[in-house]
């Protein structure tokens, strides 16, 4: 009879668990062991409670619902037996946080165990407290923590420290307790207390400037901590693959960094022992990268010296020459944040950056672009944009729109002359295709306006490309407006810049209707080209009776917009006629955009103003407002 009231040992239910064929099945499994669980709770003799919430925890970490676990887990907690102890606590991290009132009914239980005599219990009630600690129960419970930090067990006193770090984290007032326990902790053999005080030290000055301030006095004992670890000989218990305690080094770096930011004194009592640190420290393995990487942004944060900060993008350098992409990637993402800083120490490897363009792995690719990017100047941006033009012709299509925008920005700010830069922009639009931005557009459409010398050549060379293929919308785009804006130039049969095209007005027509009239183009290229065909009525002089008609054809265009445009163009050939030739002169040069007090743009003028300069000042009142609606119409395309 005992033995059929004898609970399911926990490794027979996992068995029978992961028996189950299918989910209807395990969940059968699990309820049925819940209900049994559940019956077990209530017998308040249970000597089996222990075993039923082993089993309780491992169904919760299945997924399914064990909150009727809490109170059990509890009891168990309160039990004297170490067994009992390990499980409830087990429980109370699993089962238990801060948003749930029941937590707060195992404060008592931790306040006598933090004062247990058996450092494994007290071990317990401290990571229990690091987990589930809500803003009461470290109120309550601090000074308990506090006095085990002075306790002489290195086993509870690295334990304590851990519990301290998440108090203070609760309630930030409370950190002024745990101050005078820090600097003896540093005095410590045990590696574990020094880490943990490390940790707690680093936490405190992460979240209070005077704190901060209070522990700078600290920066010669951790020097000498640093240095006693990179001396050391061969340890066991403490080497990973050749090197001491690398966990402690990364932890002393991380807390030298912070305590050296913005003080000229901290960080030159810290020099010395950075450089021998990236000198000495093995590369061969990750644990030596990982400790190098720590100390390369030690290096950058601080005040240092400039041959050390030299030194720190070399060792970035050298990463790139990993073949671990990991590694790689953490020095690419490094040197874009120190490159404004050490700009000529950087710039040492542009090689191996470039080479980071061609690299499999795509998110070095986009480091590498940005960081190209951030390397160009004056000297070598020849060179740089034939690297990332070719880049920009093999890249994946989610780069292709950053790196012409890019790639523009930069040509403007170095480019070496006019030609070269209008060269650059027309072969970022030939190479990206329909990824080109507007902003792209709108910056090579104001270039061409300021290049005047060049503006024959351009049209020119954007008609050639033109003819060869239309697909390109922001291309297309482009080339209407400069045919447009230029087509006199463009069947004057002159170009000083190059040989001049012999292109007749018909050439140019024929070609902007097929524009319209191919369905891969936008709605946009289409107006662009209507509105190109109007412009060329006053610079063309053989072939209005034909530009007219194209225009009347797209009266009737399934776009409403072009429909419009269509009506209103022709009136300027019929009822506005007098008004055609000032309203479609040469658009004025635009300027670079910047905000100007009166809310206009460098460079733009108001309606008004526009309306002043193309009509006489006699014109009837009548008229000019019609005038004012064309030129709106006509200036839509280009703001």
């Amino acid at each position: 009879m005992f033995g059929s009231t004898t609970p399911k040992r926990l490794r027979d239910v996992i068995r029978e668990i992961r028996s189950a064929r299918t989910a209807a099945d395990e969940r059968a499994v699990v309820n049925r062991e819940c209900a049994t669980i559940r019956d077990t709770f209530k017998d308040e003799d249970n000597v089996y409670r222990c075993r039923n919430v082993a089993k309780l925890l491992y169904i919760h970490m299945l997924g399914f619902p064990a909150h009727f676990g809490q109170l059990e887990c509890l009891k168990l907690i309160a039990s004297p037996k170490f067994t009992d102890k390990r499980i409830g606590y087990l429980g109370a991290n699993l089962l238990l946080d801060e948003r749930q009132d029941i937590h707060l009914l195992v404060t008592n239980s931790l306040k006598n165990d933090l004062s247990h005599q058996t450092q494994y219990i007290v071990s317990l009630a401290l990571s229990t407290l690091g987990n589930i600690c809500s803003t009461e129960m470290s109120r309550d419970l601090a000074g308990e923590v506090e006095k085990l930090l002075k306790s002489s067990n290195s086993y509870v006193k690295k334990k304590a420290a851990l519990c301290a770090v998440r108090i203070i984290k609760k309630v930030p007032d409370l950190m002024e307790m745990f101050i005078p326990a820090c600097r003896p902790l540093l005095n410590e053999k045990n590696h574990g207390v020094l880490l943990t005080a490390v940790c707690l030290i680093t936490e405190m000055c992460v979240l209070s400037s005077d704190t901060l301030t209070h522990f700078r006095k600290l920066v010669p004992q951790l020097v000498r901590l640093l240095k006693n670890l990179i001396m050391a000989g061969y340890s066991p218990e403490h080497d990973v693959s050749g090197v001491s305690d690398p966990f402690l080094q990364v932890k002393i770096l991380r807390l030298l960094r912070i305590l050296g930011k913005n003080d000229e004194d901290a960080s030159e009592n810290m020099n010395d022992i950075l450089a021998q640190v990236a000198t000495n420290t093995e590369t061969a393995k990750n644990v030596g990268n990982s400790i190098l990487y720590e100390t390369v942004l030690t290096i950058m944060d601080i005040k240092s010296e400039s041959g050390l900060r030299v030194l720190a993008v070399n060792i970035l350098g050298r990463f790139l020459l990993n073949n671990d992409k990991n590694i790689r990637y953490v020095a690419l993402n490094t040197l874009l944040k120190v490159v404004s800083a050490d700009y000529n120490a950087v710039q040492r490897h542009r090689t191996t950056i470039v080479d980071c363009l061609k690299d499999p792995d795509v998110s070095i690719r986009r480091r590498a672009m940005e960081l190209s990017f951030a390397l160009i100047n004056s000297n070598n941006v020849r060179g740089m944009m034939k690297e990332l033009l070719c880049f920009l012709d093999k890249c994946d299509p989610e780069f292709k729109g950053d790196c012409c925008s890019n790639i523009v920005t930069a040509a403007e700010k170095y480019s070496p002359n006019r030609r070269w830069y209008i060269d650059t922009v027309m072969k970022v639009l030939t190479t990206a295709g329909n990824n080109v931005r507007d902003d792209v557009v709108s910056t090579y459409i104001q270039l061409i306006q300021q290049s005047g010398s060049l503006q024959t050549y351009t049209v020119q060379q954007l008609f050639k490309v033109l003819q060869e293929d239309i697909s390109q919308q922001p291309l297309s785009q482009v080339a209407a407006w400069s045919i447009g804006e230029y087509g006199d130039l463009l069947v004057s049969g002159v170009c000083e810049e190059d040989e001049p095209l012999q292109v007749t007005e018909g050439e140019v027509l024929d070609l902007l209707g097929k524009l319209i009239a191919s369905n891969i183009s936008l709605l946009v290229t289409k107006q662009y080209a209507l509105t190109a065909i109007v412009k060329l009525s006053t610079r063309f002089t053989q072939s209005l009776s034909r530009i007219e008609q194209l225009i009347k054809a797209n009266g009737q265009s399934m776009f409403t917009d072009l429909q419009q445009r269509s009506i209103e163009y022709v009136s300027l050939f019929n009822t506005h006629a007098e008004m055609r030739s000032g309203v479609l002169e040469k658009m004025p040069i635009m300027e670079k955009q910047s905000t100007e007090p009166n809310g206009l743009t460098n460079g733009e003028a108001s309606q008004d103003e526009i309306i002043n300069a193309i009509v006489e000042p006699s014109t009837p009142p009548a008229l000019k407002s019609q005038v004012k609606y064309l030129v709106h119409l006509l200036l839509s395309n280009l703001r």
